[in-house]
């Protein structure tokens, strides 16, 4: 059985300092064919849709497609914070490699 992906306190805060539920959003992650590495990480303000799975916290939500979900079992999808700039981040134990910008991955 796979576990659905995690999502820390800290990607919520972040969501919630810009405002995304209050207009409606949700973080979408999702992964779609390409990249350096074969596969890559799509992350965007979005509307949910029906078949998505929802992840809830802090009155915000991050939300993964059904196609996605298999490639993203147990991840853990955290905001980080360094001086090259911020970002959302995921730490994927599915992916075999990375690229190094952390966007791409191979399985």
């Amino acid at each position: 059985m796979q576990l659905p992906p995690k999502v820390t306190d800290r990607a919520f805060e972040r969501l919630a300092e810009i405002g995304a539920g209050d207009q409606g959003q949700a973080l979408r992650v999702a992964v779609e064919g390409g990249g350096c590495s074969g596969f890559q990480y799509e992350i965007k303000l979005d509307e949910p849709a029906e078949d998505d799975l929802v992840l809830e916290g802090q009155g915000e939500k991050v939300v993964v497609d059904s196609i996605s979900l298999p490639f993203l079992a147990d991840a853990v999808i955290d905001f980080t914070e360094e001086l090259i700039g911020a970002r959302f981040v995921i730490e994927n134990p599915n992916a075999s490699s990375s690229c190094g910008c952390g966007t791409s991955f191979s399985m």
